[in-house]
């Protein structure tokens, strides 16, 4: 088999064209209930390019074994490919070096490493860790784990109606006993964009350090690491068009090298007696144990992909499909929109006075519309918005003018059904 093709360049400069990018995903050619396949769940796990898909065939039809071990040729070439990854997500985050690029499972695995190996080490009874509102579960329960274990304080920053960060009470929860701020880049239940400069900058200024969940912010936006200055971020592989099961921590080294390993296992030791193990240097230290050999390969050809089509013309095209969804949506009748903050991505958050989110995601369904429905892994925002759920419908680079067309229809039908 023969490596798979690089990603193609857009050949049109700031024009982009989702009609020709879908040509690219072999599953939007299926049918969902006998009708073409309207897929509107991208922040939950989005689809896979040909590319990627090929990426990742190659790797287990002509191009596996072991990495890091072996002194044959082929285990050579794996582990150059894998490293290969890791120097392209390096590239694509703007980190200033590979070695603070951890592969991990995804953004959950992500976090508990951080809360496990950095918290338990430097976190004591009394200490403060800042989140807000906003927090998927994966960035509150890794917190109340600790909390639990540590004795550590959890203050949450709160929300306006609009899904807003308020930043004035944010910084005033920041404190002499402030250890840590952990939040959200964008919000995977309402597409809120936080003001994630700000609140890096406010914590600086008191010394404490601040990771970022940046799962919904990576698909959609460029994300410069260096100009962030955070100190942790974190994305999972599969909501960037690449595999399930892979993901990224970046840490800034002198974070990484202070802490202690979070798994033991093999290939995150340099020696191991009896007595005592002498720990791999960083990222190592914390890729315990086989990783996703493939997985990685396959995010580093999701990022070519992404780079090849133009992330600048991806954020225009999504923006502008978002505000189309908007009005279209604001035209259903008893439909609210959860979250109307200044600064969104594409995520439209909503509930409709006539039906459940549950029955609005059934009836769409049957016309071959694929949205979400519930919590989101979100439940205390959820609270905040005093509802139990709502239907979400997300975009993606491959979504058209016609997807949102067609989500609007399928609410009048489920209005026809519930009016």
């Amino acid at each position: 088999m023969t490596a798979p093709a690089p990603a193609r360049k857009n050949p049109d400069a700031g024009v982009f064209d989702a009609r020709r990018a879908r040509e690219d995903f072999p599953i939007l050619k299926t049918a969902a209930h006998g009708k073409p396949l309207v897929f509107l769940d991208s922040a939950a796990s989005a689809q896979k390019p040909r590319q990627v898909i090929d990426a990742v065939a190659h790797v287990y039809e002509a191009e596996y074994a072991n990495i890091h071990r072996g002194v044959y040729e082929l285990s050579e070439r794996t582990t150059a490919a894998f490293e290969d990854a890791r120097e392209k997500t390096r590239a694509f985050l703007n980190a200033r070096e590979a070695r603070e690029i951890v592969f991990v499972r995804g953004a959950t695995e992500a976090i508990n490493l951080v809360a496990q190996s950095f918290g338990r080490a430097f976190l004591k009874e009394g200490d403060e860790i800042v989140l807000s509102a906003l927090e998927h579960h994966s960035n509150i329960v890794p917190w109340q784990i600790l909390r639990d274990m540590t004795g550590v304080v959890l203050r949450v920053a709160p929300v306006n109606d609009a899904g807003e960060i308020e930043l004035e009470a944010y910084e005033k929860l920041l404190n002499a006993r402030t250890r840590l701020v952990a939040i959200t880049h964008v919000s995977n239940a309402i597409g809120t964009v936080t003001p994630i400069r700000e609140i890096i900058r406010l914590a600086h200024a008191k010394g404490v350090p601040v990771l970022v969940d940046g799962c919904q912010a990576v698909p959609h936006q460029k994300v410069d690491l260096q100009a962030l200055d955070c100190d942790f971020y974190a994305f999972s592989g599969h909501k960037l068009y690449g595999p399930s099961g892979i993901g990224v921590l970046y840490g800034k080294a002198e974070h990484l090298e202070a802490m202690p390993p979070y798994q033991g296992g093999g290939d995150m030791i340099r020696s191991v007696t009896f007595e005592k193990t002498d720990f791999n240097v960083i990222p190592y230290k914390f890729e315990a144990g086989t990783p996703h050999i493939a997985g990685a390969i396959g995010l580093g050809a999701a990022i070519d992909y992404l780079e090849g089509l133009g992330l600048a013309d991806i954020a225009a095209h999504e923006q502008a499909l978002l505000q189309h969804a908007t009005a279209r949506l604001s035209q259903v009748e008893g439909l609210r929109i959860v979250g109307t903050a200044a600064e969104k991505s594409s995520i439209l958050s909503f509930t409709l006075a006539a039906a459940h989110p549950h029955d609005i995601g059934t009836i769409l369904d049957g016309e071959g519309i694929a949205i979400r429905t519930g919590h989101h892994c979100a439940q205390p925002l959820m609270d905040r918005f005093c509802v139990a759920a709502t239907a979400r419908a997300s975009f993606g680079l491959y979504n058209t003018t016609e997807d949102a067309d067609a989500l609007a229809e399928g609410l009048r039908k489920v209005l026809e059904i519930f009016g």
